[in-house]
């Protein structure tokens, strides 16, 4: 495989791709065909939006860094791309799925410690972003906030309770 082969994994789908470079031009050829495409672009990392031409088509897509890779916007469509040598692509391949944490409507404590406050009361309603409860730990203060909207249910701890990692502190209905 030459340096310029590259496999390109957009959402769960995966393209191999050779890539050339020639000045603000890349020509990109589709692994099996013989035609090439061209993009012509002044595009850098870090610019939030990439504006130039694919085929001689004008095209602008937005540009998200994620962690290895970016998050593309085109018209609509969102997709997460990441482009990696048949080597690193074949480690990625075993690679276990990672799978997002969910606390179900619970909020537990993040590690052991000392309730200092609770800022909200049962039936509460709470919005995104706002402050929970307060754990000390380690002489550290830990503000937790809410994940999403919602409604107190329950309260099961109270400040002076000395908790566990995992331990709840209060209930979403």
């Amino acid at each position: 495989m030459r340096e310029s082969d590259r496999i390109v994994r957009l959402g769960e789908q995966e393209v191999a791709l050779a890539i050339a470079r020639e000045g603000e031009t890349l020509r990109v050829r589709f692994a099996k065909q013989k035609k090439s495409h061209q993009l012509v672009s002044s595009w850098k990392p870090g610019n939030p939006l990439w504006s130039g031409t694919f085929d001689g088509c004008p095209v602008t897509v937005q540009v998200r860094p994620v962690l290895n890779g970016f998050e593309l916007a085109h018209r609509g469509v969102e997709v997460r791309a990441f482009a990696y040598t048949e080597r690193e692509a074949a480690a990625t391949r075993l690679m276990p799925a990672k799978s997002t944490a969910d606390s179900g409507k619970a909020v537990r404590c993040p590690m052991p410690g000392v309730v200092r406050a609770i800022a909200v009361a049962e039936g509460q309603e709470v919005k995104a972003g706002e402050t929970l409860a307060i754990v000390e730990a380690m002489k550290m203060e830990n503000v937790l906030r809410a994940e999403r909207d919602g409604i107190v249910r329950s309260i099961k701890a109270r400040p002076g309770d000395s908790l566990a990692v995992d331990a709840v502190i209060l209930e979403f209905a």
